[in-house]
């Protein structure tokens, strides 16, 4: 494959790069910025050379989840070196979202919580999956792990989300309402 088809690639699918680049870097804008130059610098410079035993796109996820956790290990290390050396790591404020439905807002949270709750590789496969259309054998192969440890990430993620949100339900002002099970099983009264 010659540079100005890498290119054209590359750029063609930047947005779902980036998408996986903010998964693989726990929705940290700057840090995943960072890895997906990194990664575009790897494969433009030849470091990353794709040869074909994936589609292009399972193998850049791949590059770029390798990336980013190369990254995460660089900043620990600088973080270590720091906190040795007696100084403390400046911590980034959260950025303010800016103001919405209320409705969506706690959807949002609630949805967020629960992704939050699984571990790393189930918000991973689930990520490739939903978001990049990606099979479970190709989401195995960019996680660098078998299509039956894919599934089960993925069927565990699955379950693990419907647990968590199965009691929490909305009510008309979209603030959060809990109802148990029997509630919303039993009957309603006519009047």
């Amino acid at each position: 494959m010659d540079t100005l088809e890498v290119r054209a690639r590359l750029e063609s699918g930047h947005r779902e790069n980036y998408g996986w680049a903010l998964c693989c870097c726990f929705r940290d804008p700057m840090q995943a910025e960072e890895v997906l130059q990194r990664v575009y610098l790897k494969v433009l410079d030849g470091k990353a050379q794709y040869h074909g035993r994936a589609t292009f796109k399972t193998w850049l996820f791949g590059v770029i989840r390798k990336t980013a956790a190369d990254e995460r290990r660089r900043d620990l290390l600088r973080r270590l070196r720091l906190i040795s050396y007696g100084h403390r790591a400046s911590v980034c404020a959260a950025e303010e979202l800016p103001e919405r439905n209320l409705a969506q807002d706690e959807s949002r949270t609630l949805f967020l919580q629960a992704l939050g709750a699984l571990s790393s590789r189930q918000r991973q496969v689930l990520h490739l999956v939903f978001y990049h259309d990606l099979s479970l054998s190709e989401a195995g192969e960019v996680m660098g792990v078998s299509v039956g440890s894919a599934r089960t990430h993925y069927e565990r993620a699955k379950r693990g989300l419907r647990e968590r949100l199965k009691d929490t339900v909305l009510d008309e002002n979209g603030r959060r309402a809990r109802q148990d099970q029997d509630a919303l099983l039993r009957p309603q009264a006519r009047g």
